[in-house]
């Protein structure tokens, strides 16, 4: 199928293209990578009166650390290009390992990161890694105007997000990650590429003694958003995470956290059973990364047999 009729400007500045927005409101969309919202108007699911391509604006891309600690990725910053990142791979590391399982190469290297949150697809990856690490996302809109949003409130539902007609995401802002901390990403796909059965991203962090003083898990493809497992959380805070204690998460995650749908790639049950087993999986491999000072790889009896 082809799109509908559209309009289609590529303005040269931010204040230009902010402009346009403000004008045109509901009608206009953001062209960023395009690797999703193209084929959402061959098919009719998406019908934008306007496309306003962003590709020639200056200084919407790029990754920089902040003096925190923390990241700060541009929103036209290619998938790719953070995908092959060592400051990524450095300060947020579960970014670095999810980008691979984001579709495929050819994707990556025209989709980009404030693309991906803007477009607010349950089943994809990156709103689930930002919401796993507290992220923040900026929004601008004409005069100059600009607020924060954190990822917790970004995605009220499917396919949406609290950002206005009238603004453009401009850059994802990641906190520094504390003492002690371990991150993993686990997906499930039928086929390489795919998008996931189940997707799970986890952030955990042991105090001295060897506990839980902090554990976040996030899945994706099982809501209507990016799903924050609080229940599957509390039972790790305080305990230390034996494999026991991470088999009991898991499985509140699976029976009190998701009530995952079924369609024509999954049943309902597949997808509980894959949460369970994902979220025991990648909070072994976020535990034995986890520790009280850097390169700490965790206890040995940890590793393996998962």
């Amino acid at each position: 199928m082809k799109p509908p009729p559209f309009e289609y400007v590529v303005p040269d500045t931010l204040e230009e293209a902010l402009e346009i927005l403000a004008e045109r409101r509901s009608e206009a969309k953001p062209l960023a990578g395009g690797q999703s919202l193209v084929p959402t108007m061959n098919f009719r699911l998406s019908e934008p009166g306007l496309l306003v391509d962003l590709r020639r604006i200056e200084n919407l891309a790029g990754i920089r650390g902040t003096e925190d600690g923390g990241l700060e990725i541009g929103a036209m910053t290619l998938q790719a290009d953070a995908e092959r990142s060592p400051l990524v791979a450095e300060r947020t590391p579960l970014l670095a390992e999810a980008l691979p399982w984001v579709a495929h190469a050819q994707i990556r290297n025209r989709g980009t990161v404030g693309g991906s949150l803007a477009h607010a697809d349950p089943a994809a990856e990156l709103p689930a890694v930002a919401l796993a690490l507290g992220a923040r996302v900026e929004t601008c809109r004409a005069g100059g105007r600009s607020r924060w949003i954190d990822a917790e409130t970004l995605w009220p539902g499917m396919f949406a997000t609290a950002i206005e007609p009238e603004e453009l995401l401009t850059r994802i802002r990641f906190p520094p990650a504390a003492p002690g901390s371990g991150f993993a990403f686990r997906e499930l796909a039928r086929r390489s590429g795919d998008f996931a059965l189940v997707g799970v991203a986890a952030v955990v962090r042991l105090d001295e003694d060897g506990r839980c003083g902090m554990a976040r898990i996030t899945l994706l493809s099982v809501a209507d958003r990016p799903l924050v497992a609080n229940e599957g959380a509390k039972v790790l805070i305080g305990r230390i995470p034996t494999p026991a204690v991470i088999v009991e998460a898991a499985r509140a995650v699976a029976a009190r956290d998701v009530d995952p749908p079924s369609d024509i790639h999954a049943s309902a049950a597949y997808r509980r059973h894959l949460c369970q087993t994902l979220t025991r999986r990648a909070l072994t491999a976020a535990f034995d990364r986890g520790g009280d000072r850097p390169g700490h790889a965790g206890p040995r009896w940890r590793a393996g047999g998962w």
